[in-house]
Order: C-alpha cells, then structure tokens, then sequence
C-alpha cells in the first residue's frame, strides 16, 4: 500500500514539475546516493521506474540506468572501496582460475583482457598481476570523472588502460579476435535484452572471444516459466537468462555457478563462456 501510495503521489508531481523530472532523469535514478534525493524526488523516481516498467519501455530503463552511471557514477564508487577485498576475491576466483587453464590449453594467443563496467579498477589492477601472459589490459566505464580518478590510482600500473566509454560502443570501435571481456558485480543488467543479445552476436562475429559475466539475477524469477529478461529489485535492473542469450549468440558455456546476493533479493550468477 504505501508503495502504491508512493506511485501516485510521484505521478502527480511528476506532471507538476516537468522541470525537475528532465534534472532528475538526466542526475539518474539507479540509487538514492547518499541519501541526496528529497523525498518529492523520490516519490517521482518511483513513478518514473513504475510507469517505464508497466508500458514495458525497458529502453527508458536502460536510459535511465546509463544516465545514472555517466552523471553519479564516481560519486557511488567513492563509497564502494573495498569491492576487489568484499566482494571479488570471496567470490569470483573458481571462474578465473578455470579462465588460467584455459589460456593454458587452447591454442589461440589471448591478447587482451577488457573490463566493461570498471568502477574503481580495483579488480582489473588485481587481474593485471595475475595473468602475466597477457599484454594489455582495459577497464571501460561510462563515468568521465571515475576513469581520470583511475589513470591517476594506476598510474604506475603501465598494462592497464582506462576507457570513458559504452562498452558495446567501444567494442564495435577497437575489438578483435582473440579478447577475454568481463563484467564483475553488476553492468549487464543494465542493458536492455535486445542490445545485450545484439552485443553477443556482435562479439561472435569478430571471431574467438571469451566472455566472463558476474551478474545479479533476481532470487524469485525462473526462466524456465518466462525466459525473457525481467526487471527487478530497487533499481529495476533486468535479470538476464544468460546462459540463453550466449548460446543464441553462438557461445559455449565452460562454468556456470552463483555466488551470494546483496540481500535477499537476488544472487549473482557467474558465467564463462567462448566461441570457436
């Protein structure tokens, strides 16, 4: 009830302050950050994910999500320091150990290991000193102020590049065969399903790729009822079937596992997969 209630006083302030809605769509509505939204704020947040979600504008969505990650993202990472030490390093190692062997026993020569979603770089950083064997390494994030932050962090870690960019965008500008591409934490769902399935296919058509994703998925939902992608949670990010969509693109699936949640909500899945 008090969600329903939210809603409509959202919708109704929504329509008494247009100008305020284009400010707060162009800031980003993802998260409260630090609690800096007002409470008419968030009343329209909540209207404005409801109604993009009810007429199944899941482009809008995504919009909204990008324009939160360009215009706040460096602000939220300011406050996410620890994310190499909390959440990679209890979670996420089995999928790169796995990734070692495999670099051990293919015959391709990987070159290039690409972070989309790099937030503060910690976990590229990390990667950067644990696979020896590969040349260059590339964070890209959407966030101008969070990649100066970084090429400053890292400045004496000269493997590592830093991007401000769309990762899909510079994918289709710079990539090649023979690349290793991650997300860790979170940046795919913030892709609608088509341009992440436009992503794959694209990806497939450049020749051998490995693609690691370390995605949340919402606890409740059960692709085997619905497989399309759903929005979820606070954010009304998507869940993603990601095991589909590598293999409509043409990928293979060497792991698959998950990996605990924020909250209850949801649990991250990790996936790793290739194409030959």
């Amino acid at each position: 009830m008090k969600k329903i209630i939210k809603e409509f006083i959202g919708a109704i302030l929504i329509k008494l302050q247009p100008q305020k809605v284009e400010i707060l769509i162009k800031k980003g509505i993802s998260f409260n950050v630090k609690n800096e939204l007002s409470l008419s704020e968030r009343f329209m947040r909540s209207a404005l994910l409801k109604n993009a979600e009810k007429n199944q504008d899941f482009d809008m969505l995504a919009d909204y999500h990008e324009n939160f990650w360009k215009e706040t993202g460096r602000k939220y990472f300011s406050d996410k320091e620890n994310v190499l030490k909390d959440f990679f390093l209890p979670n996420c190692l089995p999928v790169f150990e796995k990734l070692q062997n495999i670099l051990k026993d293919t015959s391709h020569e990987f070159h290039t290991i690409v972070e989309i979603g790099t937030g503060n770089g910690d976990v590229l950083d990390y990667l950067s000193a644990e696979f020896s064997q590969i040349e260059r390494f590339i964070g890209i994030d959407l966030s101008v102020e969070q990649i100066k932050f970084n090429k400053k962090q890292y400045v004496e870690n000269i493997k590592i590049e830093f991007v401000a960019a769309d990762g899909f965008d510079w994918i289709k500008e710079n990539g090649t065969n023979n690349m290793i591409i991650f997300t860790s934490g979170g940046v795919l769902e913030y892709f609608s399903e088509q341009r992440l399935q436009e992503f794959f296919s694209y990806l497939n058509k450049l020749g051998t790729s490995i693609f690691i994703a370390i995605e949340p998925i919402g606890a409740n939902i059960d692709f085997s009822k619905n497989p399309n992608s759903q929005p979820y949670g606070v954010e009304r990010s998507f869940s993603h079937d990601y095991a589909r969509l590598f293999k409509n693109a043409g990928f293979n699936l060497w792991h698959e596992s998950k990996a605990p949640g924020k909250m209850h909500e949801d649990y991250f899945g990790v996936f790793g997969a290739i194409n030959k």
